[in-house]
């Protein structure tokens, strides 16, 4: 089928008219999320009933652990396509949400990539997503601009960009305003099909993509899926096969347990795999929710340095030199302080710390949030990694037992973690409401993870009663009850500091009462951004 002649598939209903809309919402583009949608969309609510399943027998007792129906897989001699030229060199990462100065910004930055996230760093707001897809089409024609009319500031794109990586949403999201015979279509069909369908044939033509970051697969048959999806398009659009390529997060605890059966579904397409370590933390919380023996202590002393968070890094790095990709590492998330050289010296020396033991372990490159952290992790990649990777240098001495896979941090849950946990969901999800996905938050730039550990704590300590070590002295278990007083008192504090008219604007209040729900459910919700998403319709 040619490009020009679309499938004589009904098109989706668009619920909402919005600027620019038909510039990215062309009838041939609706054709193809169409054809996406009919014959992949079945298959993804099956995949989503799926991991409902496994949850279950989880709940039930039984823990995750390596396949054995895989094992000739995960011991088999074999390697992953070679990597484009474009993605041998990787050290440095930036990520951030599809809004327009933000994107000129990071591509800007230095990195060496920029991921343009559609996913947990924007709030998906119909009007958010439409514009970033808008904003891919003027990065595709090279018209990516933006005139700050508050401040007169002009920013453009460079010479030299950093290459762009799409992160669409994840497979469990729902595009609620486009609708195929009457039901939302997949999100991450959506943005996967309409960056596609607008930019696959002009970011092939320059070698620079396309390329995608794929969030929050749980298993092998979900990068089957992927895979799949990824032949059927390139048929569809012109392109040959392999030309897209992709990096897995590998940012659920299932996950971590199917890495070479993952990259073995996707051999064709992969370029790497990629430490997601704050949805990973919450992962590792939701999967293992009805166990207490593997209840984490407060989220500061959750490190990669050791525990379950090391030892999934260690594997990570093994299996992606044994098939020939990039093993890539976590975020940086920390923002510079203004005025403030001591408070920026500390951050950067604990950026500097975390980069050069992702860089000893083998890591081929990292994440930063903010475009000043890129100069501070390239000096540590340089300094130790002269090469553009480090895919050659095999680490198969490590041995990961599954049971290395579980293993929790030791260590306290104080209210201070307790209260932190509250203050930094609630103000993370008034901001998401805002149509704001990545939010500074007490120095660091917050994106959906950070709200999901959070809450994710705060139902884990309340459902199997942890005693918490009180300021005052003594202890206390965490209730219902106690932490609806501690929320009321949050309440106080934010409207205390912000007035009641910027506290209502800001959705607080409908926050509060979302992060309520989710800590005292009697099951915990597997999303919180789920319920939101039907809050953040109503108010967009």
């Amino acid at each position: 089928m040619s490009l020009d002649c679309p499938s004589p598939t009904a098109p989706p209903l668009v619920l909402r008219r919005l600027p620019g809309q038909d510039l990215v919402l062309t009838p041939e583009a609706l054709a193809f999320l169409a054809e996406l949608q009919t014959r992949f969309g079945t298959r993804i609510h099956a995949l989503m009933l799926a991991r409902a399943r496994r949850q279950a027998r989880i709940d039930a007792g039984a823990l995750p652990d390596y396949l054995p129906e895989t094992k000739e897989i995960r011991q088999g001699i074999w390697e992953a396509a070679p990597v484009p030229e474009a993605l041998r060199d990787r050290r440095v990462e930036i990520t951030g949400p599809v809004e327009r100065k933000m994107m000129i910004n990071a591509l800007n930055s230095g990195a060496r990539v920029f991921m343009a996230d559609f996913e947990d760093a924007t709030a998906p707001s119909f009007a958010n997503i439409l514009a970033g897809h808008r904003n891919m089409l003027d990065y595709r024609d090279g018209t990516l601009e933006f005139d700050d009319p508050k401040t007169g500031k002009s920013y453009r794109v460079g010479a030299d960009p950093a290459v762009l990586i799409v992160r669409p949403r994840g497979l469990h999201m729902a595009e609620a305003n486009v609708l195929l015979a009457g039901q939302p279509i997949s999100a991450a069909l959506f943005d996967f099909g309409l960056t596609l369908w607008h930019c696959g044939r002009a970011l092939a033509a320059s070698g620079r993509g396309p390329f995608y970051y794929l969030p929050k697969l749980e298993s092998h048959h979900e990068a089957r899926l992927w895979n799949e999806v990824f032949v059927f398009a390139q048929d569809r659009v012109g392109l040959a096969r392999g030309t897209i390529k992709a990096t897995v997060l590998i940012e659920t605890l299932p996950a971590a347990f199917e890495m070479d059966e993952i990259i073995w579904e996707l051999r064709d397409h992969i370029a790497g795999l990629n430490c997601g370590r704050w949805d990973y933390i919450f992962s590792y919380i939701k999967t293992l929710r009805n166990h207490k023996a593997f209840t984490l202590p407060d989220r500061a002393e959750v490190t990669m340095d050791r525990a379950f968070l090391a030892s999934y890094a260690a594997r990570l790095v093994k299996v992606c030199h044994r098939r020939g990709i990039h093993a890539m590492g976590g975020m940086a998330a920390a923002i510079p302080v203004r005025d403030d050289a001591v408070a920026n010296e500390r951050a950067f020396a604990q950026i500097r710390a975390d980069k050069l033991r992702e860089v000893g372990m083998g890591h081929d490159g990292t994440w930063v949030a903010h475009p000043d952290l890129v100069p501070v992790a390239m000096a540590v990649f340089d300094a130790e990694m002269p090469g553009p990777n480090q895919i050659r240098i095999p680490r198969q001495a490590w041995r990961i037992e599954p049971a290395m896979l579980l293993r929790p941090h030791e260590g306290r849950v104080t209210e201070a973690g307790l209260r932190t946990n509250i203050s930094v969901a609630l103000d993370y999800l008034a901001a998401w409401l805002s149509g704001r996905g990545a939010v500074p938050i007490r120095n660091l730039m917050e994106d959906a993870a950070t709200a999901e550990i959070c809450r994710a704590q705060l139902w884990q300590w309340r459902h199997h009663g942890v005693s918490v070590a009180l300021a005052a002295g003594g202890s206390r278990g965490v209730s219902s009850d106690w932490l609806g007083e501690l929320m009321q008192q949050e309440i106080a504090t934010v409207l205390d500091r912000i007035g009641a008219n910027a506290f209502h604007r800001g959705h607080y209040a409908t926050a509060a009462r979302l992060l309520l729900e989710a800590v005292t459910a009697e099951t915990l919700p597997d999303f919180l951004t789920t319920a939101a998403y039907a809050v953040l319709n109503a108010l967009d």
